[in-house]
């Protein structure tokens, strides 16, 4: 079952993934907006609107991770066709996601990127901070790998623009295996979308029959006779083919896990969005061609306040 925001208490500490909603706003809004220095800035817009209706909620942690780790990280490291498939940013796109950095910045956000660390892996380490006290976290994104990250009852993620949240229970209802799970779920079946390969011949029905009653690929590899009781088709073979894999398995789990223990805070950060320098935003706002938010930037500004 599908869990929405209005049947349950939202929780009001959020880590966003940036690149999911800069990437909505550029290939769904027609070039509209332009800065200053003459770049179309349609991702700027609507992901600073979108700040911006966040902002207007109060939430009283949050941060905002961006990937710039895009042929550094340490996952290029170990396997250089990680994500090979997918095209680098060209200059006007490079433009527009430093400017969504810039405007996350100045309405107050705490920001994160790293050239070794992807938003997925800040996100983690950010989350293993903020699940040292009981209060639940939202990790706004549509990026369901990131589902592993759901260890609590009370986190969830909130694709904010469907509405929609996604908890432990609906993760297993979708891939057929729990969070902590999904590394093993996708070292299996692959991730098409960043290129990490699977075991030949197993699809995700098979793999969450492997995995059943919460296994672990390392018990199913260190007693091969559990595969004796399975019933899916390729069962008797399959010790055999993990084993004759075991290489990339281990390497596809190295890609497949999120970080989470590098600690990010300087010494008594919590998270706390700052004040908004209205003066300031503003002018940003202005020359990224966006003038026709400053609206609604007074607005959150004044709701700072408490006006």
């Amino acid at each position: 079952m599908v869990i929405t925001k209005k049947s349950k208490l939202p929780a009001n500490r959020w880590l966003i993934d940036a690149s999911i909603y800069i990437f909505r706003a550029y290939f769904s809004l027609p070039p509209n907006w332009q800065s200053e220095d003459g770049y179309d800035t349609e991702a700027v817009y609507g992901f600073t609107n979108f700040l911006l209706d966040l902002c207007l909620q109060a939430p009283s942690r949050v941060a905002v991770c961006f990937d710039e780790s895009l042929e550094t990280g340490f996952r290029h490291q170990l396997y250089p066709e990680y994500k090979a498939s997918r095209a680098l940013p060209d200059e006007a796109l490079a433009f527009q996601l430093g400017a969504c950095q810039e405007v996350a910045a100045a309405l107050g956000f705490a920001c994160f990127a790293s050239d070794k660390y992807e938003a997925d892996d800040l996100i983690g380490c950010l989350l293993a901070h903020l699940t040292a006290e009981p209060e639940p976290v939202a990790i706004l994104t549509r990026d369901k790998d990131l589902g592993q990250l759901l260890l609590r009852e009370q986190d969830y993620l909130w694709d904010y623009a469907a509405d929609v949240q996604l908890y432990r229970g609906d993760i297993f209802e979708k891939f057929g295996v729990w969070p902590e799970q999904m590394v093993d779920y996708l070292a299996l079946v692959g991730d098409a979308s960043d290129d990490i390969p699977g075991v030949p011949g197993v699809g995700k029905k098979t793999a969450a029959q492997m995995l059943a009653n919460k296994l672990s690929l390392a018990a199913l590899m260190a007693e091969p006779n559990r595969f004796a009781s399975m019933t899916f088709r390729g069962a008797k073979g399959m010790a055999a083919k993990l084993a004759e894999h075991a290489d990339q398995i281990a390497l596809a789990q190295q890609l497949a896990a999120i970080v989470c223990d590098v600690d990010l805070l300087a010494a008594g950060q919590t998270l706390q969005p700052r004040e908004i320098n209205f003066t300031d935003a503003a002018a940003l706002l202005q020359r990224l061609g966006l003038g026709r938010l400053t609206k609604k930037l007074d607005k959150v500004v004044k709701l700072q306040a408490g006006k």
